[in-house]
Order: structure tokens, then sequence, then C-alpha cells
């Protein structure tokens, strides 16, 4: 199982997509606070509203303490500032992909004190980024084809 980690989301729609990934792809979520958004948010639960159920989710007050919750995990944190390309990784069942917030990314302290686990999606040059649930989706899915898809049919 792969852990998906949404650091301060701010838009509910992008993080109700991103819930409806996990779900279908077993992958469990961690979303660290602030976020900018009720999780009782209609849009949040809408956009992923068939699937919630089956959604295995953890809040956590701040990416370091997810850190001392997982202190063994191997940590990828996706970022328009890396210059390691993330295909070019093996990920690993366990491993955790962190996100940072759609506006402002992950912040220079965390990828600098991280900045040896720091990967990036290849786009052309001068534009800012992809949508945050569709770099999910990218990332989620290359690390389940490398291995093997497990428990997917």
């Amino acid at each position: 199982m792969f852990h998906i980690v949404l650091v301060e989301p701010e838009i509910p729609q992008n993080t109700g997509n991103i819930a409806r990934t996990c779900a279908v792809t077993g992958a469990k979520l961690h979303l660290v606070r602030p976020l900018g958004f009720s999780v009782e948010d209609k849009q949040l639960k809408r956009a992923g509203l068939d699937y919630w159920h089956e959604l295995d989710i953890t809040y956590h007050d701040s990416f370091e303490e997810l850190e001392i919750a997982y202190p063994e995990a191997r940590f990828f944190l996706l970022s328009t500032h890396a210059t390691r390309n993330y295909a070019e990784v093996e990920y690993r069942d366990g491993d955790f992909l962190v996100f940072g917030k759609e506006t402002a990314g992950l912040g220079q302290k965390l990828l600098s004190r991280r900045s040896e686990d720091a990967v990036r999606i290849p786009m052309r040059e001068g534009l800012r980024s992809l949508n945050l649930s569709n770099s999910v989706a990218l990332v989620v899915y290359e690390a389940l084809r490398q291995n093997g898809f497990p428990q997917m049919c």
C-alpha cells in the first residue's frame, strides 16, 4: 500500500478527487493540517462521495508529526523545484508520496530539510504546475505500475 500525503490542501474538490484515487488504488490518505476547508464540505464529499466509505484516512497536525509516526518510512516530496524526475525513482510498497498545497507547494523549509527526497513531474518550461489531483494520480499510478498493480484487476 502506498501513502498519499497532502500537506495543507486548500481546494476541497482536489482533495475529494484525490480521496477517490486513494480509494480505487488502495492508497492510504494522510491530510496534514491546517486544511483550507472543512472535511464536512459538500464539494469535498461530492468529488469522492460514492467511494468515501472505502477510504483509509488519517489526519496529522504537522508534517513532523507524520514523520515521527513513521520513522522508517521513505518519503518522496513532489515539487516543481526538484531536479530528479519522479519516474526515475524505484517505488516500494509503503512509500509516502507527499504533495503540497495548491498555491504554494511544500515550502522551502521542508524542501531544504528533505532535498534528497524531492522529485518532480516534468513539464514545459515557464508553466507553473499541474493540477494537484492530476499530479497525485500520475505518481501513484507510476508507483503501482512498477509494483505490478498489487491487489488490482
